[in-house]
């Protein structure tokens, strides 16, 4: 494993680390388990909250903290179910944009620095055949089965152009987004319940 693909694992650890203390946190002081302190919380904050919820979504994209879903269902949490979609969808939406250009930027090398060559075998086929990955990728990224953040960085070293993978993000994410998003809520609300 070379230097590189350890810092960035260590990054991940730690953000990882850092959201499995703030839930700690949010459950013992009742802010997970309680709706009205979540939302109280949330008001404390202001814009400033929208702000780096939004950037969160962004970053966590780019350098992958925590599953996707599970920012999705934090922000419903936070902000209800149509602001949450609201501001799942622009944080993930501007990550995936940011994910594109550092791809376009480092090219393939970056790939292997932040994904196990078993996930860059299984689908670097798909960029063989340009009109052919186009299509795949639009059905994954419409679809919420696939690796989202890993086909947005390998999208990034493909011919693929601006145009063509911002359409894909803008009309493919609402769905998945939206099936994260309200999916995970009735699973987190039923989990909350038999407490």
């Amino acid at each position: 494993m070379t230097k590189e693909r350890k810092i960035v694992q260590g990054i991940s650890l730690i953000g990882f680390a850092a959201c499995i203390l703030f839930a700690i946190w949010g459950w013992r002081s009742g802010v997970l388990t309680s709706q009205e302190q979540l939302e109280a919380l949330v008001r404390s904050c202001g814009a400033a909250g929208i702000v780096l919820f939004v950037l969160f979504q962004a970053v966590q994209v780019v350098v992958p903290v925590l599953p996707g879903g599970l920012g999705c269902l934090a922000g419903v949490l936070l902000f209800g179910p149509l602001w949450g979609f609201v501001y799942n969808y622009v944080g993930i939406c501007m990550g995936s944009l940011a994910v594109f250009a550092v791809a376009r930027y480092c090219g393939k090398p970056l790939l292997s620095l932040l994904f196990s060559e078993k996930t860059i075998a299984k689908y670097s086929s798909w960029a063989e055949e340009k009109n052919r990955f186009a299509k795949m990728f639009a059905l994954a990224i419409f679809f919420p089965v696939a690796p989202d953040d890993f086909l947005c960085y390998l999208a990034g070293t493909t011919g693929m152009s601006w145009r063509c993978y911002t359409a894909i993000i803008l009309l493919g994410k609402p769905f998945a987004i939206a099936l994260y998003s309200l999916g995970l809520t009735v699973v987190w609300r039923n989990f909350i319940a038999l407490l």
